[in-house]
C-alpha cells in the first residue's frame, strides 16, 4: 500500500512541477492545424477513391 501512495504522491508532484502545460493559444493553434490537415487528407483520399472507382468502372465496363 505504501508503494501505491508513494506513486500517487510522486505523480502529483511531477504533474505540478515538471510538466510544461500548453497555453490556450497554443492549443487553439494546434487544434486548427490538425483540423485543416485532416480536411486536406480527407479530400485527397476522397479524390483518390473517386479516381480509382472511375478507373475500375471504366476497366470493367460497368
Amino acid at each position: 500500500m505504501n508503494k501505491l501512495i508513494s506513486f500517487v504522491r510522486e505523480s502529483v508532484i511531477e504533474l505540478r512541477e515538471k510538466v510544461s502545460w500548453s497555453t490556450y493559444k497554443e492549443l487553439r493553434q494546434s487544434s486548427i492545424l490538425v483540423l485543416i490537415a485532416s480536411l486536406i487528407f480527407a479530400l485527397l483520399i476522397g479524390l483518390f477513391d473517386l479516381a480509382f472507382k472511375n478507373a475500375v468502372g471504366w476497366f470493367y465496363g460497368v
